[in-house]
Parts: structure tokens; C-alpha cells; sequence
């Protein structure tokens, strides 16, 4: 049930919220995209956890040649049985000070790629979606083999 608590002003579907902008004001042309990457991990230590999220990072950043002040925020996840460190500290000593950083677990889907570790980077670019270079290194090349030459 649906109650409403006074007059409800919602725009369309088909029109915007709020009025466009005029021409030049405000419009800087960018979108905000989102690059996926994944890579495995060798084990569950904090050394291996830093080194594999800074070797994704740097390939995701390279490969969709990246200003870390166009970053918007960082998703990280992990797979449950990567649990010794954060892999958003990795991010911090890159010097990624300004970026919206959050960890958090994958869903524990019985069979899925064990210490796998995956990022969503949303960055402020003018790159179309189809021009985003998403990476997958090691074992997680399994994960999206679609992808595999496009990064490499």
C-alpha cells in the first residue's frame, strides 16, 4: 500500500525532472562510466590482497587512460575466503585520497571463483560505454572471456 503525504509533483518517464540547463551553463560534456575489473589472488595475506588490487587497479587505470580526479568511487568486493586486508587500503597508498572507497564481500555462490577480487570503478569520462576497456587478469580471465585481448 502506497500512502502519500501531500501534493506529489513526478516528472514523466518520457520528459526530465527538472528543466535543462541553459546552453553552456553547467554542461561539461561527461558521463559517468562504469570499468569493471577482476583478478585472483595467490592467498589470503595482506601482501598478496595489496599487491593483486594494485596490479588491477594500475591495468584499469592504463588501459582506459584514467585521471584519478575524474574517479567518482571505487567498489571493491572480494570473494569470503579474502578476509586479511581491505583491498580499498591498496587504493589509499596509490595516493587515490579523494575517492569514495567501499569494500564488501561477493555472494558465497557454491562453485564460484575462489579468492577472486573484483572492482567497479565509476569514473567521470566522455568515453562511450562501448569504448570502456574492463580487465580481467589471472584467473579471473574465466569470468568475462569475451573480454580477453582488449586489455592485453
Amino acid at each position: 500500500m502506497v500512502v502519500a503525504l501531500g501534493p506529489v509533483c513526478l516528472a514523466p518517464a518520457s520528459r526530465p525532472a527538472r528543466p535543462p540547463r541553459a546552453e553552456g551553463f553547467g554542461d561539461v560534456g561527461m558521463l559517468t562510466q562504469g570499468i569493471r575489473g577482476a583478478t585472483t589472488v595467490n592467498a589470503n595475506t595482506r601482501e598478496a590482497i595489496l599487491e593483486a588490487t594494485t596490479e588491477l587497479l594500475t591495468a584499469m587505470v592504463e588501459a582506459n587512460g584514467i585521471d584519478v580526479q575524474d574517479i567518482a568511487s571505487a567498489f571493491f568486493t572480494s570473494s569470503r575466503d579474502l578476509n586479511a586486508e581491505f583491498p580499498a587500503l591498496a587504493a589509499r597508498q596509490m595516493g587515490w585520497t579523494n575517492v569514495a572507497l567501499l569494500c564488501g564481500h561477493e555472494m558465497d555462490v557454491p562453485g564460484a571463483l575462489p579468492r577472486c577480487l573484483r572492482i567497479l570503478l565509476h569514473v567521470n569520462t566522455e568515453k562511450k560505454a562501448s569504448e570502456i576497456v574492463h580487465v580481467y587478469l589471472h584467473g579471473a580471465k574465466v569470468l568475462r572471456p569475451e573480454f580477453q585481448g582488449r586489455s592485453d
